[in-house]
């Protein structure tokens, strides 16, 4: 499915959700001294602008880190990236998973990245020219699988994709079982939306009878605007880093806490 460009989603609050726990995670797994893989099955152009007009149209970003900006501490590894990049692209500017990964490694780890979007994958390779790394355009299914384990064996896979293609909830955990089979100690994230007609549910119970030890993580929202489906966002771990569920329950009441007002 070549349609789906986040543009139109980016900064909203399934990102705040994901983008802080993965900005945590890397945080947590580069204070070791020891190289790690990143990658990445759908990555996006990686930078966004949400004062474009495809970003304006859906109005996500107002409702997500327009309204969250000021959740975390300074100090947090996701305010810290989101400093930076506002500070090197402007005001409007908000990173997508790749540059916080990038931003969140060092000269020692790998950084590869798949998309299969011609436009979005050149936006990905000019947005990501000064951080370096692997870019592939190619199916981010057939990438990790290809790739899995990587060199170095410690690492971490983020798998974020857009489901518009109805199989994936099928798919999705028999992918990450083989995956998983083959990659015994990698860290991997899966990200997923919450629809309001539930349909994650079946494959949200396939993925912890396949991975009972998986950590599930969800947030709940209102949707950003009348009509939109999207009431939550999930996230389901392979082999979290040691206090990734402490973080987890922490953003859990912050988003409880924070969205008890009006939208």
């Amino acid at each position: 499915m070549l349609s789906y460009q986040h543009i139109y989603h980016a900064g909203n609050l399934a990102d705040v959700h994901k983008h802080s726990m993965l900005a945590w995670a890397l945080a947590y797994m580069t204070r070791k001294d020891k190289a790690l893989s990143y990658l990445e099955t759908h990555a996006g152009r990686a930078l966004y602008d949400l004062s474009d007009a495809a970003a304006l149209k859906t109005a996500e970003a107002a409702q997500g880190i327009g309204r969250a900006a000021d959740w975390f501490a300074p100090d947090h590894p996701y305010s810290q990236v989101c400093a930076r990049i506002k500070a090197a692209h402007g005001d409007h500017a908000y990173p997508g998973s790749p540059i916080i990964a990038a931003e969140s490694l060092r000269p020692m780890d790998n950084l590869t990245l798949s998309e299969l979007h011609p436009q979005e994958f050149a936006a990905l390779k000019e947005n990501m020219i000064s951080y370096g790394g692997v870019f592939k355009q190619m199916d981010g299914w057939e990438m990790a699988l290809s790739m899995c384990p990587p060199e170095p064996r410690r690492g971490f896979l983020l798998i974020d994709p857009s489901f518009e293609v109805k199989s994936d909830y099928q798919t999705i955990p028999k992918i990450i079982a083989q995956i998983h089979r083959k990659w015994g100690v990698g860290v991997i994230m899966l990200w997923y939306p919450i629809l309001s007609d539930g349909p994650h549910k079946p494959m949200v119970r396939a993925l912890k009878d396949t991975i009972p030890d998986g950590l599930n993580h969800e947030v709940s929202f209102p949707p950003a605007r009348e009509g939109h489906r999207m009431i939550g966002s999930g996230l389901f771990v392979v082999n979290a880093p040691y206090g990734f569920a402490e973080e987890a329950a922490d953003l859990s009441s912050l988003f409880s806490r924070q969205l008890s007002g009006p939208m």
